[in-house]
Formats: C-alpha cells, structure tokens, sequence
C-alpha cells in the first residue's frame, strides 16, 4: 500500500493505491482518494418525563453546497475527539456541554458507526443520555473560539420523529439516534 498526501489542512486527504485481490482470485490495483477525519462522538438527549429530545442547529457549508438552501440543519449534539480525551464517553460529555450546556452525568453507549466508509476513515460512538432541567448548567451554543454560532432546540420526540419523514432532518447520525430511541421505546 502507498499514500500520497494531498492535503493535509484540518484534515488529511490520502490518494492510497493498493492491491486487491477479486472473488475471482485475480489481483488489481486500486487508487482511491481517502479522508482522513479522525474519529467522532453523537448523543441523543432525551427527557422521559417531558417526551422531548436536544438537538443543535448549526450551519453546515457542505449541506448548503448539496441543496440544503440554508445550509442549516438540525442534528444531536456530536463532535470530533481530541488528542486530549481519554474516551470517546469524555470527548461526548465535553461536546455536550459546549453545544447544549447541560452537563449529563450518564451517557449509554449503544454502537460504533462508520459515517461514510466509501470514502472517509471517520467512526462514529454514538451515546444515549436522559437529561432534566437541573443539568442545563451553561450557556452552550459552541465554542468562540471555534467560530461556532449554535441553536439549541428541544422539541417533543414525535415531532422530532415526524421531521425525519418531511425531510428537515436530513443528518444520518441524528436519524440512526432517532430511530434506535423509537425502537428502544426509549420514551414509552
């Protein structure tokens, strides 16, 4: 296997040419252009007593550039781990905080999802978390430092799953986290 860097800005772009060995049993070489992302975090928020879920809204150029007019979309709170945290469950809790100020104290892990495998190395640990008003302890919205500017909204979890059907949530992370809740019964 070789790698060519293409880029190596906020993420690495690879150009990886490898050999493969076909059901046939015959060999080919293969190029294919990677992006190396790093590995990410998602939770889904849920409040049993009020049936309501957290999400983030936040603006998204690569929706905007494939159609999303605004380029806003609505999804679970997630994010990227860093070098510093000692365990995705750390790098959610943090992400949590940042974007929704609440602190949640437990959070359930329910599976390990890669984003997009055809092209990105990205995996996703996605969480689960009930939450109450006495753990909403900032501001949230994102970091400034990040250039963040987030909304935060709570909404009733049928409307949430009503959204996924007329096309407003559109984030496949959020969708997955949605559907294992209704699955799970999470909320009754």
């Amino acid at each position: 296997m070789n790698r060519k860097i293409l880029s190596d800005k906020f993420f690495t772009l690879s150009e990886v040419q490898f050999d493969y060995q076909l059901k046939n049993g015959n060999w080919v070489e293969n190029t294919w252009e990677v992006l190396e992302r790093g590995n990410a975090v998602a939770a889904l928020l849920y409040n049993t007593k009020k049936q309501t879920v957290i999400f983030v809204k936040q603006f998204r150029l690569p929706a905007y550039m494939n159609g999303i007019e605004t380029g806003f979309l609505l999804e679970v709170p997630a994010g990227m781990l860093d070098d510093k945290d000692d365990s995705a469950e750390e790098a959610m809790k943090r992400e949590i905080l940042e974007e929704t100020g609440y602190n949640i104290p437990k959070l359930t892990k329910i599976y390990n999802a890669f984003a997009t495998p055809g092209g990105s190395t990205e995996r996703f640990s996605c969480f689960v978390g009930e939450y109450d008003d006495s753990m909403k302890v900032a501001k949230g919205g994102g970091l400034d430092a990040e250039n963040e500017d987030i909304i935060i909204i709570e909404m009733p979890f049928k409307e949430a799953i009503e959204l996924i059907s007329s096309g407003e949530i559109v984030d496949a992370k959020t969708i997955m986290l949605l559907q294992y809740a209704q699955i799970k019964k999470l909320l009754g």
